[in-house]
């Protein structure tokens, strides 16, 4: 009988044919096609049939407003229902909440589902029903603050996952990762001060959103790098910070906003990173997971705008999910 520690990880994939239907207006980087490209790429490349695919229940409103107003739940469900209204009426397809950010009449349920994914992805993983998950899910999160969507983000599904995890499941130290290019100044907003839960990024700074990290809490370690950093210095700084950080931390659990959006060929950043090396950072974060944390990971997807590189480089951070620790 093999050894049950050389068996290949248990993988969820969790999605939901809602996250397609939110859209933001032609030629929005923010596309359904991310999700597309992303799935035709992994069942192409033959990731696909290793993962355990699943459908994303709504969330409860009860567990968003663990880190949400109550206010601005309300507001984004009542907006919701009027644009649905206007337009079965003949009115516009989309509102507009800032200059970047809109929603149709599908958004509210395609986010309770984003959102609920990365809630079951917590539950499953902790319940030892997988080692890891991916939620390829649409809207993003890590921009949406405590009381307001922006940034393409409305409900912040890592930041409610984490909540969730610390209030619903009592751990007592989780973390989360985010590799965005862009400064998850949303899950800051929520995190800061929570010492049950340790935040560590880096992002290009000065970018979107102004300011970039502004919180000196002792449970953040938000890292800003210049334009055109490139994955060895990503690597560097991972090595000489964000590891001895999550080291000494210990996390039950770990939480990973993964954007892929500071890859090269990625217009809307500037920075120089490559798939493998978000297969680096992956294999890292999953041998702290695998010391602290029982192997236990939920990774969400944030941004990636160029759809051949999006596909790749979740395809590289899958690989690593699903292969056999040595």
């Amino acid at each position: 009988m093999l050894n049950a520690s050389l068996s290949p990880p248990r993988t969820g994939y969790y999605t939901h044919p809602d996250c397609w239907e939110h859209e933001m207006g032609d030629g929005h980087p923010e596309c359904p096609d991310r999700l597309t490209a992303i799935d035709n790429h992994l069942t192409a490349c033959g990731v696909k049939s290793g993962l355990t695919l699943l459908e994303a229940d709504e969330a409860p409103i009860a567990d968003i407003e663990l880190a949400h107003g109550r206010m601005h739940i309300a507001s984004l469900r009542g907006l919701s229902e009027q644009l649905r209204e206007e337009f079965e009426a003949g009115g516009p397809p989309h509102s507009y909440l800032d200059a970047d950010t809109a929603i149709n009449r599908h958004t509210w349920r395609a986010a309770l589902r984003a959102t609920g994914a990365a809630l079951a992805a917590t539950d499953a993983v902790l319940a030892g029903e997988l080692d890891n998950a991916f939620c390829a899910v649409r809207p993003p999160g890590h921009h949406a603050c405590r009381n307001q969507a922006m940034g393409f983000c409305f409900f912040n599904n890592v930041a409610i996952a984490a909540k969730y995890a610390v209030e619903r499941h009592g751990l007592q130290r989780v973390a989360i990762v985010d590799f965005d290019v862009h400064h998850g100044n949303g899950t800051e907003d929520i995190v800061a001060g929570d010492e049950r839960i340790l935040m560590v990024s880096f992002f290009q700074h000065p970018f979107y959103p102004v300011g970039g990290s502004t919180s000196t809490a002792g449970n953040l370690l938000n890292m800003p790098v210049p334009a055109f950093t490139k994955g060895q210095t990503i690597r560097d700084m991972v090595n000489q910070h964000w590891l001895p950080r999550l080291d000494a931390y210990a996390p039950e659990l770990i939480f990973i906003s993964a954007g892929f959006d500071a890859h090269r060929e990625d217009d809307l950043g500037q920075m120089g990173l490559v798939e493998e090396d978000y297969g680096w950072i992956t294999s890292r974060l999953k041998d702290i997971a695998a010391k602290h944390a029982k192997g236990r990971i939920v990774s969400c997807l944030e941004g990636g705008y160029n759809l051949n590189a999006l596909a790749r480089s979740v395809e590289a951070h899958l690989r690593v999910l699903t292969e056999t620790s040595s």
